[in-house]
C-alpha cells in the first residue's frame, strides 16, 4: 500500500468535458504539504519522496511567433497561491510500503524520458513481471513504451490501483484509478475559493476546517472539499493562453480499452428470472449435494476462481519485508462465512511455514457476536488445518476511551460523514492495527494464558465484495420480496457499481493507515466475472431463511472447503457483530431506541 498525491497550482483547469463537481466550500481549508506527507507517510512508511516540475510560458523567438510553454525541474517553493498567474507549478509526493521487489524503491520514479509515476496498486494481471519484479518499476516501463497511449496500459491491468503520471513528451497529467475503485484517490476540483488542483490518497487531518465536520455559520458539511475521485482514466494536458498571461489545462475522461472492463461495470447477467423448471432442478440439486455432503458444477467453479484470486493475492510472487521475517498476511476476521472462506482458502495458498493472524474487533470483550462467533470458527479452520498455527487476535476496544482515535478516523473517512461510517472506519481501523491479545498455547489447557500481541502482517485479506455478489444484506431481501428476481438484481448491480463510492475507499484508507494493506479477493475481476455468469438463483435463494438462502453459492463453496457449521451461519456486519454500534447508539443518541428512531446510521456526525 502507498500513498500518491499532486497539487497543481499556477494553471486555470477547464472541467467542460468532466460533470459539474460538487458545489464549493464556503471557505477555503488550509493545510501545507507537510500535512499531505504526514498522512501519506502513515500509508507508506518504507520511504516518503517529492518531485517538483515547474511550467512557464516560453517567449516566441525569431523562427516561432507563438507562446509554448516551458517545463523544468523546481528547485523551491516556486507556487505563489494567491496570485500566480505565469508560471505554474505540479508537487508529486509518494509514500510507499513496498510489498514486491528485492530491492528498497522510493516513490515518485523518474525514468531517463524524465516522466514521473507515484503507483498505489498492485498487478496481479494484464502487465508480465516476474515474482520478484517491482510492479511499480516495471510500470514505469511499459508506460514510457507505449508513449501516448496511457489508457491502454492502464486497461491492461488486473488488480486494484490508483495512478498520478507525468508524461513529459505530450506535457500531460494521467490520473486516475481501477474500474471498481479498490484504491483511494481523493480530488479537491478547483473553485473561486481554492483554485488548485489536488488529487490524494487520503485527507490529511488539518483539511477538516478548526477540527470540525460542519462549517459553523452555514451549518453545512466542510467535507466537500474533498470527494472521492470517480473510477477511470483522466488527462490534464496543459498550454498558454491566447494572450500568453497564464497557463491553462484541460481535464478528459478516457474510455476504458478493454472491453472486459466495459462489460464488468455494466454489470448485466444474463440469467436473471428462474422457469419454474429451474428452481425445481436448483432443489433436487441441493438435496443431493446435501446429503452427499459434495457439490458440483458452479459451486466448484466459484471456489476454483476464489482459490486462484487468494493465491495471487498472498503466494505468486516474493513478499519484501526487508531484512524482517514476519507473518506475511492476516484476515480481517469475524468467524463469518466471507471470513472463514477466506482463511480456509488462505491455508491452501501459503507455505505451511508461516503462521496466521485472524484479526477481531470487539466493543464488548467476550461477548460480542463476533467475537463469540470468531473463537467457535477458529476451532472448525483446526480441524480442515491442523498443521496450521492459527493466531486469533483479540483487539478488544472501549468506544468511550477512544477520543484521539476516533478523530483519526473521522479524518481518514472524509469525505464520508455518517455515524455508519465512522463505526465501520473504527473498527476497520483498530483490526487493521492488530494491537491486541491471543491466548499462549500449552499442552495443559488449564495453564494457557492470555498475552499482548500485535500483528506485523502487512498483507490483510477482507471480504469486501462478498455480500453485494451474493445478495448478503437485508435490503436484498427487501427488495427480492417487494420486486421479485428483477428487483433483486437490479440492487445488487447498484451497489456493485457504488461499491468504489460507499465502501471501498472509505475502507482502504482505514486499513492503510497502519502500514498495512487490504486485499479484497471476492472483488479478482475473475470472480466477479464468474459470479455474473451464473443464473441469479443459484447465487441466492431469497425464499429460505436468513442463513440458508442469502449468498447460498457461498454457502455451497465454505461446504466444499469443510466449513459446515459457518455454512448455517447468518449475515452480520461488522459494526453490529463487533457490537460499535450499540456503544455508538448509547454514546451519541443516549440508546439503541434513541437512535433508531433517529436513523442513527445514516445521521452525520459532528466532529469532537
Amino acid at each position: 500500500m502507498c500513498g500518491i498525491a499532486v497539487i497543481v497550482c499556477g494553471v486555470r483547469i477547464k472541467l467542460s468535458t468532466l460533470s459539474s463537481p460538487l458545489e464549493p466550500p464556503f471557505e477555503r481549508l488550509k493545510f501545507s504539504v507537510e500535512d499531505v506527507k504526514s498522512v501519506l507517510s502513515q500509508r507508506g512508511p518504507d520511504s516518503v519522496g517529492e518531485k517538483k516540475i515547474l511550467l512557464e510560458p516560453k517567449l516566441p523567438t525569431c523562427a516561432q511567433e507563438s507562446v509554448t510553454l516551458s517545463v523544468s525541474e523546481a528547485t523551491e517553493e516556486t507556487c505563489n497561491l494567491e496570485n500566480a498567474t505565469s508560471s505554474g507549478e505540479l508537487h508529486f509526493i509518494g509514500s510507499t510500503l513496498q510489498l514486491r521487489g528485492t530491492s528498497p524503491i522510493i516513490q515518485p520514479l523518474v525514468d531517463s524520458s524524465r516522466n514521473i509515476l507515484a503507483y498505489n496498486g498492485e498487478v496481479f494481471g494484464g502487465i508480465e513481471l516476474s515474482s520478484y519484479d517491482n510492479d511499480t518499476e516495471v510500470l514505469l516501463k511499459s508506460l514510457e513504451k507505449a508513449n501516448t497511449l496511457v489508457p491502454d496500459v492502464l486497461s491492461m491491468i488486473k488488480g486494484p490501483w490508483a495512478i498520478i503520471y507525468w508524461q513529459e513528451s505530450s506535457r500531460t497529467l494521467w490520473f486516475g484509478k481501477d474500474a471498481f475503485g479498490r484504491r483511494s484517490l481523493l480530488v479537491h476540483w478547483p473553485t473561486v475559493e481554492d483554485p488548485r488542483f489536488l488529487l490524494s490518497s487520503a485527507s490529511p487531518a488539518s483539511s477538516v476546517a478548526n477540527g470540525s465536520g460542519l462549517d459553523s455559520e452555514n451549518g453545512d458539511s466542510i467535507h466537500r472539499f474533498w470527494e472521492e475521485l470517480p473510477c477511470g482514466v483522466y488527462s490534464m494536458s496543459f498550454g498558454v493562453s491566447e494572450s500568453g498571461l497564464c497557463l491553462c489545462g484541460e481535464v478528459t475522461k478516457h474510455e476504458w480499452r478493454n472491453n472486459m472492463w466495459k462489460e464488468l461495470i455494466e454489470w448485466e447477467r444474463d440469467l436473471v428470472v428462474p422457469r419454474p423448471e429451474d428452481l425445481s432442478i436448483s432443489s433436487i440439486q441441493e438435496e443431493k449435494d446435501n446429503a452427499l455432503s459434495t457439490f458440483s458444477g458452479f459451486a466448484q467453479t466459484v471456489l476454483v476462481v476464489l482459490k486462484e484470486s487468494v493465491r495471487r493475492r498472498t503466494s505468486l510472487h516474493s513478499i519484501f519485508q526487508g531484512e524482517k521475517e514476519a507473518v506475511p498476511v492476516a484476515v480481517l476476521f469475524s468467524g463469518g462465512l466471507d471470513s472463514m472462506i477466506l482463511a480456509a482458502l488462505l491455508d491452501q495458498c501459503l507455505d505451511p511455514k508461516y503462521e496466521v493472524d485472524l484479526l477481531n474487533v470487539s466493543f464488548d470483550g467476550p461477548n460480542a457476536p463476533d467475537r463469540i462467533s470468531a473463537k467457535a470458527g477458529i476451532q472448525e479452520l483446526k480441524k480442515i488445518a491442523p498443521l496450521r498455527r492459527w493466531k486469533l487476535v483479540e483487539i478488544d476496544a472501549d468506544l468511550p476511551k477512544l477520543t484521539l482515535e476516533t478523530k483519526r478516523v473521522m479524518s481518514l473517512i472524509n469525505p464520508a460523514d455518517t455515524y455508519m461510517d465512522l463505526n465501520i472506519g473504527t473498527a476497520l481501523w483498530l483490526a487493521a492495527r492488530g494491537d491486541g491479545w491471543i491466548q499462549e498455547e500449552s499442552e495443559n489447557h488449564e495453564d494457557s494464558q492470555r498475552i499482548r500481541y500485535k500483528s506485523d502482517a502487512r498483507i490483510l485479506l477482507v471480504g469486501a465484495g462478498a455480500d453485494e455478489q451474493c445478495a448478503g444484506y437485508g435490503r436484498h431481501r427487501t427488495k427480492y420480496r417487494n420486486g421479485s428476481w428483477a428487483a433483486l438484481d437490479q440492487e445488487m448491480k447498484l451497489d456493485m457499481q457504488r461499491i468504489w463510492k460507499r465502501n471501498l475507499g472509505r475502507d482502504d484508507r482505514c486499513i492503510a493507515d497502519n502500514g498495512k494493506e487490504g486485499r479484497f479477493p471476492f472483488l479478482d475481476e475473475d470472480v466477479i466475472k464468474t459470479l455474473l455468469d451464473i443464473p441469479l438463483w443459484e447465487i441466492a435463494d431469497l425464499e429460505q431463511p436468513s442463513g440458508k438462502g442469502d449468498k447460498k453459492i457461498l454457502r455451497q463453496v465454505a461446504k466444499l472447503l469443510g466449513l459446515h457449521e459457518v455454512a448455517k451461519m447468518p449475515k452480520r456486519a461488522i459494526q453490529f457483530g463487533s457490537r460499535i454500534a450499540r456503544e455508538s447508539n448509547r454514546k451519541n443518541f443516549g440508546s439503541n431506541r434513541a437512535a433508531n428512531q433517529a436513523s442513527a446510521g445514516s445521521v452525520k456526525f459532528n466532529a469532537p
